[in-house]
């Protein structure tokens, strides 16, 4: 079964969600990166949705959730995780930007959250970081749209942006405004505390991810405690859309390895 609705649609800005998987399931939430939409979940949600109740949605300023107002830093984010759980339990997943949206709703909800996997979530306002792409959107002048095509470039190769269609590129260009105001954020504050966290995390990294990204994941699993670090074999940056099985694996083993689910 699935559902299909926007979050508040006349009291705030819409936050485009759907769920997919047998209602009585375990609730499972996939948060997307930046740039990213729900869609490039999906994979992950198929590996899934047989056994947990799965929602993915498009955060504020992505996908149909375009346009919105803001702001978009974390914890503005969190209120939109809060909101689409509506005080259901859930184990959370998050892709890059989005992990740091996981662990942010962690802390605030406690014991509403019943565990974090995150994969290769930016540690942005660490003074090692490096984050190529994102510095030069943070660091960048000019038209929010520009600095959206040069993320994309940078990420997915110059050659590939070309051959997307004139409507998604587009599409990419309009979500700008949300880009550089979440990764200014990110890289101004940390959006979580590692001593507030109290539930069983797992920090995944792509075998073949960038250095600074298989690092973050790596100081997670350190600084949070009780966290475990484990990489995907031969995944990059984007394991969650290219190794979906083996993702869906680790969520799953950690749902059973908690005892607490209702």
């Amino acid at each position: 079964m699935s559902r299909q609705r926007g979050v508040g649609e006349t009291a705030r800005p819409v936050i485009w969600h759907e769920e997919h998987g047998p209602d009585d399931a375990p609730l499972v939430v996939l948060v997307h990166g930046s740039m990213d939409r729900a869609t490039g979940l999906a994979k992950l949600s198929r590996r899934l949705d047989d056994r947990f109740r799965v929602l993915r949605f498009d955060r504020r300023g992505y996908g149909r959730s375009v346009p919105h107002p803001g702001p978009f830093d974390v914890a503005s984010q969190v209120d939109d995780v809060e909101a689409l759980l509506s005080g259901r339990r859930a184990l959370l997943f998050g892709h890059s930007f989005g992990g740091n949206v996981a662990l942010a709703a962690a802390q605030r909800l406690g014991e509403q959250i019943e565990a974090v996997v995150v994969y290769e979530s930016p540690l942005s306002w660490r003074d090692w970081w490096p984050g190529q792409a994102s510095r030069a959107v943070v660091d960048g002048s000019g038209d929010p749209a520009d600095l959206a095509e040069a993320f994309m470039r940078r990420l997915i190769g110059d050659e590939r942006w070309e051959r997307l269609p004139p409507r998604t590129r587009q599409q990419r260009r309009d979500e700008g405004p949300a880009l550089v105001a979440e990764l200014t954020a990110l890289a101004s504050s940390a959006p979580w505390d590692a001593d507030r966290i109290s539930v069983p995390v797992v920090a995944l990294a792509g075998e073949h991810g960038r250095p600074h990204h298989l690092a973050a994941s790596r100081v997670l699993a350190d600084e949070i405690a009780g966290a475990s670090y484990s990489e995907v074999a031969g995944a990059g940056h984007f394991g969650p859309n290219t190794h979906p099985d083996d993702v869906a694996h680790h969520i799953a083993a950690l749902h059973c390895s908690t005892d607490a689910w209702p």
